[in-house]
């Protein structure tokens, strides 16, 4: 007995080839130094940059606390997802009840049902082991600011303090890059819970969830905020 129909199949062939495409747009084609978080990626290097002339760092490691903060709290909730999904096991006949009363929601064997769920909890693992890398990672570009040299009055900064800054920009990057992808996977496993309803229901989320992302970094607000130019 065939576990899913070909629809299913198709959407989540979709699914799989939208996730890398979108990754490969954003991370590694010639448009990504388009989108909106590579543009952003520049600025954390101007970022250091500015740190570097500063004698005092309480600006800088005020930002960095506040992104590990925010860090932290995407990798606490995917283990909160991550138990909630596991916990749909144990009542997957009463799930599975709910789900066909619904009006896009079809007939599924347990089998499948528990293929999802578990689908599900692969994405937040994932989801988790980024967001916990980047939470690492942060705290690496923190230790960097720290071991920066500091800034002298009169004086243009050296080649070891030039080097020293561009070593925590690229690290606060790498954090950066981490965090993006386990966030990408929060919004992809919004389209994934379409699949519990019904695979054209999968589809469409899909689509919907990479055209706002897709917009978001090459034509939203805050990618044209980063066009504006200085004003007389």
């Amino acid at each position: 007995m065939e576990v899913f129909s070909p629809a299913d199949y198709v959407a989540l062939g979709f699914f799989v080839a939208a996730w890398i495409g979108y990754k490969i747009v954003v991370e590694h084609s010639r448009w990504a130094d388009q989108s909106l978080n590579v543009m952003m990626n520049n600025y954390r290097h101007v970022w250091m940059a500015r740190m570097l002339e500063r004698e005092l760092r309480i600006v800088d490691t005020t930002i960095m606390a506040t992104l590990q903060n925010g860090t932290a709290f995407f990798a606490s909730t995917s283990l909160i997802v991550i138990g909630g999904a596991l916990a749909l096991l144990r009542s997957t006949d009463e799930v599975l009840n709910l789900v066909a009363d619904l009006p896009f929601g079809l007939q599924t064997t347990r089998l499948a049902w528990e293929l999802k769920v578990i689908g599900i909890v692969i994405i937040f693992g994932y989801a988790f082991f980024k967001f916990s890398w980047s939470y690492r990672l942060f705290n690496y570009a923190a230790i960097l600011i720290g071991a920066t040299p500091a800034a002298e009055k009169g004086r243009a900064p050296d080649v070891p303090a030039r080097a020293a800054a561009a070593r925590a920009g690229q690290m606060a990057v790498v954090a950066g890059r981490h965090f993006n992808r386990g966030q990408r996977a929060f919004f992809f496993a919004l389209a994934y819970l379409g699949w519990f309803l019904s695979p054209y229901l999968f589809f469409f989320s899909t689509a919907a969830v990479l055209v706002v992302m897709a917009r978001r970094q090459f034509s939203s607000e805050a990618r044209a905020a980063l066009d504006v130019r200085e004003r007389d």
